[in-house]
C-alpha cells in the first residue's frame, strides 16, 4: 500500500518542524509550506489525503484556505485538521467545521493526542482511498459490462433465474434486458439444448466448480438459432455467465468439416481408381513379362531373340509409365518412403550409364561420365530412388538431344566430418527450354512446348517425379537452359559415408538356385488367363502340383474337399475377392487348413491395399509384375515355416 500524503501549512517554520518531528513515521509523506498560496499549488499537484492547517496566517487565514480547497473538485475530499492557538470557543469550532474541517488540534500540542488523532485520520484516509479505488474499478467494470459485445449475466445458482444482464442480450438474442431479467437462463437456450445446459449448470453448482466452458444452441426472439459459447464462473451461490455468439466460427468449422469430408471422399475415389487401374494394367504386363521370360528359355534363333528382346523392352517401358503415375499419386498422398542403405555410388551410377548408353548410341550422340576422384565409394542412400532420379534426368536429356552429347558429372562440393555434399549434374546440347517454361516443367503432365508431346512423346511425369524425390531425399534440384544450346540439371544432396556392406547374391545366382519342391500341392486363384498359364508353367517347372480357380468362392469350395500346402491368391477377382476368401479361411476353417500359408499375388502397389491383405490373414505379399525367383523365395520360406510348426 502506498504512503499517505499529509500537507502541513503554518506561517511559522518552527511550528512546521515541530509537527514533522511529532508525525514522522514510515507510512506517510509530509509536504509542508509557510504560504497558503503554495499550499494550494501543492494540493493541486499531489494527492493529499490529510491537511494540518494553521488558522491564523497573514494574507489568507486557515478558514479561507480550507474554503478554497473544498471548492475545488480535485481537493474537496482532503481531511482538514485545524491547528490553532486561538480560543476554544464554540463559534470558532463551528466556523471551522462549517468550512469543511474534520477536527481541531490546539496549541500547545499534546504529543499523545496529536499522534492518536492523526493516526486515526490516516486510517480513515487509507479506507477512503481504498473505497475510491474500488469504486473506480467497479465503475470501469460496469462500463465494460454495459458495452461488452458478449452477453454478461448473473444467475441465481438455485433457481437459474437471471438477476442482471447487460444490453448485449438485445443485440445477440433480441430481448430487452428488462424482458430477460427473472427469466431462467436455461429458457434462453434452444429446446434441444436445454436439458444439457441445465445438467451442466447443476454439475457446476453441485461440484463447486470455479470455471467451466461449454457450447450450446440458443434461440433468438425472432426464432432463429445461434451457437453460443458459455464461460461460467461459480462463486457465493451466484453463477456468472459470459455468452459469446460463435455462429460464424461454427459455420466456418462446419464448412471445413464438409470440405475435409469431400476431400477425403475425393481422395478415396482417386485411390480406388488408381488401385483398380494398377491392377488392370499391371496384371497383363505381368503376363507379358512372364511369357517373355518363358520364350527366352525356349531355344530361339537370333532373329526370334531380337523380337523377344523388343517385346521385353516394350513391356518394361509400359511398366515404367504405370509406375510413374503411381509414384506421383503416392508422393502426393504422403505414402512414399525413402529407405537409405550403404551402397556403392559408382556402381549405381555406372549401371544407369551402361543401361542408357545404347539409347544414346541409337541417336548417334555421345554419352559421357565424369566422377570426382574425391567421391567416397560407399555412401548411405536409397539406391532405387537415386537410380530413378538419374534415369529420368538422363533419359530426358537423351530424348531431347538430337546431336552433340549428354554428360553426367558427379562431384564433391563440400565435406563435413563423415558427410559429403554431392552434386549430380546432367548437361546436354539438346533443344533447350524457353525461360518462360522453366518454372512449369516440374509440374505434372507439363512439357516445354505444346508440340513436344507429339514430336518426342512421354507422359510429362519424369521431371515431376525427380523434383519430388529430390525434395523427399532432402536435396535440391535446379535447372538452367538456353533454347537451341541445351540444358543443365543439377541435383545436390548431403550423404553420410558408410562401411562397405556384406556382398549379396546376384540375381543370376538366385535364379540358378531355384530348386524344385518335393510333394508340394498349391491352389492358385487367378482370373487372368495369361497369368494362369504363366503360373502353371512356372510352378510345374518346380515340380509343384497345381490346381487353378478363378475366384475366391471356388477357393473355399476346393479347400473344403481337398488338402493343399499353400494358396497363391489374386486379390481382385469376381464373385468373392482374395481379401474375403482369406478372411473366410482364417475364421471358418478348422486347423490345419485355417493356418494354410497364403501369398497375395496382387497388382496392388498402394500401402493400404497391402495392409488390407495382411489384415485379411494373408502371410505375405508379392506385387505384380514379379520375377520367378521372388515367388520361389517366398514359397520356400513359408513352406519351411509350416513344416517347423507341425
Amino acid at each position: 500500500m502506498s504512503n499517505v500524503n499529509i500537507l502541513v501549512v503554518d506561517d511559522r517554520e518552527e511550528n512546521i518542524i515541530a509537527l514533522e518531528a511529532l508525525l514522522k513515521r514510515d507510512d506517510i509523506n509530509i509536504l509542508s509550506t509557510t504560504s497558503p498560496n503554495e499550499a494550494l499549488r501543492i494540493a493541486w499537484e499531489n494527492p493529499i489525503s490529510i491537511a494540518l492547517v494553521d488558522v491564523q496566517m497573514p494574507e489568507i487565514d486557515g478558514f479561507e484556505l480550507v474554503e478554497m480547497l473544498k471548492a475545488n473538485p480535485r481537493t474537496k475530499d482532503i481531511l482538514v485538521i485545524f491547528v490553532t492557538a486561538i480560543s476554544k470557543e464554540s463559534k470558532y469550532a463551528v466556523k471551522g467545521f462549517g468550512t469543511g474541517a474534520v477536527d481541531y488540534l490546539y496549541k500547545p500540542l499534546d504529543p499523545f493526542i496529536t499522534s492518536a488523532k492523526v493516526d486515526s485520520f490516516i486510517q480513515l484516509a487509507q479506507h477512503q482511498r481504498d473505497i475510491k479505488t474500488k469504486n473506480e474499478e467497479l465503475n470501469n467494470y460496469a462500463i465494460m459490462v454495459k458495452n461488452s459485445a458478449d452477453i454478461i449475466t448473473t444467475v441465481d445458482a438455485h433457481t437459474f433465474r437471471i438477476r442482471s444482464i447487460n444490453p448485449a442480450v438485445y443485440k445477440i438474442l433480441g430481448y430487452q434486458p428488462a424482458e430477460a431479467t427473472q427469466k431462467s437462463i436455461v429458457d434462453l437456450a434452444a429446446v434441444a439444448s436445454q436439458p444439457k445446459f441445465r445438467k451442466r449448470l447443476s454439475e457446476i453448482v453441485n461440484n463447486n466448480l470455479s470455471y467451466a466452458v461449454a457450447e450450446y444452441q440458443f434461440e433468438t426472439f425472432d426464432k432463429r438459432f445461434i451457437w453460443a459459447e458459455c464461460r461460467i464462473t461459480y462463486s457465493n451461490k451466484v453463477l456468472f455467465i459470459n455468452i459469446s455468439d460463435i455462429s460464424p466460427q461454427k459455420s466456418f468449422q462446419q464448412e471445413l468439416i464438409r470440405s475435409k469430408e469431400a476431400a477425403e471422399h475425393s481422395k478415396k475415389v482417386k485411390e480406388t481408381f488408381l488401385a483398380n487401374m494398377s491392377h488392370e494394367l499391371r496384371t497383363p504386363v505381368n503376363g507379358i513379362i512372364g511369357l517373355t521370360e518363358m520364350l527366352r528359355k525356349s531355344g530361339l534363333d537370333e532373329q526370334q531373340k531380337g523380337v523377344v528382346d523388343l517385346l521385353d523392352v516394350s513391356s518394361q517401358s509400359l511398366l515404367g509409365v504405370i509406375n510413374d503415375v503411381l509414384d506421383i499419386s503416392k508422393i502426393e498422398a504422403g505414402k512414399f518412403s525413402i529407405i537409405r542403405k550403404p551402397n556403392d555410388i559408382r556402381k549405381i551410377v555406372k549401371a544407369v550409364f551402361d543401361l542408357l548408353k545404347y539409347k544414346a548410341d541409337e541417336k548417334n550422340i555421345e554419352l559421357q561420365l565424369e566422377i570426382d576422384q574425391e567421391l567416397p565409394e560407399i555412401l548411405l542412400f536409397d539406391s532405387l530412388r537415386l537410380n530413378q532420379i538419374l534415369m529420368n534426368l538422363l533419359s530426358n536429356a537423351i530424348k531431347f538431344t538430337d546431336r552433340g552429347y549428354v554428360k553426367l558429372q558427379l562431384g564433391v562440393t563440400q565435406r563435413l566430418n563423415d558427410n559429403v555434399k554431392v552434386k549430380f549434374s546432367v548437361s546436354d546440347t539438346g533443344i533447350g527450354i524457353p525461360s518462360d517454361r522453366l518454372s512449369k516443367i516440374f509440374d505434372s503432365f507439363e512439357q516445354a512446348e505444346e508440340d513436344t508431346l507429339s514430336k518426342y512423346g512421354g507422359t510429362g511425369l519424369g521431371l515431376t517425379i525427380v523434383k519430388k524425390l529430390a525434395e523427399l531425399k532432402g536435396g535440391e534440384l535446379t535447372v538452367s537452359s538456353q533454347v537451341g544450346s541445351g540444358s543443365v540439371f543439377n541435383f545436390v544432396n548431403w550423404y553420410s559415408i558408410a562401411e562397405r556392406p556384406a556382398p549379396e547374391k546376384s540375381r543370376e545366382d538366385v535364379k540358378r538356385e531355384l530348386e524344385p519342391f518335393n510333394d508340394v500341392s498349391i491352389l492358385v486363384a487367378e482370373d487372368n488367363l495369361v497369368n494362369q498359364f504363366m503360373l502353371t508353367k512356372m510352378l510345374k517347372d518346380w515340380n509343384v502340383k497345381v490346381e487353378i480357380v478363378d475366384n475366391g468362392q471356388k477357393v473355399i469350395d476346393k479347400l473344403l474337399h481337398n488338402d493343399y500346402d499353400m494358396i497363391l491368391m489374386d486379390t481382385h477377382m469376381p464373385e468373392m475377392n482374395g481379401y474375403q476368401a482369406a478372411k473366410n479361411i482364417r475364421v471358418n476353417f478348422a486347423e490345419p487348413k485355417r493356418s494354410i500359408p497364403i501369398i497375395s499375388l496382387s497388382a496392388a502397389t498402394f500401402e493400404h491395399e497391402q495392409q488390407q491383405a495382411l489384415s485379411a490373414g494373408m502371410n505375405d505379399i508379392l506385387s505384380k509384375p514379379f520375377q520367378p525367383y521372388q515367388l520361389h523365395e517366398k514359397m520356400k520360406r513359408l513352406l519351411d515355416e509350416a513344416v517347423k510348426q507341425y
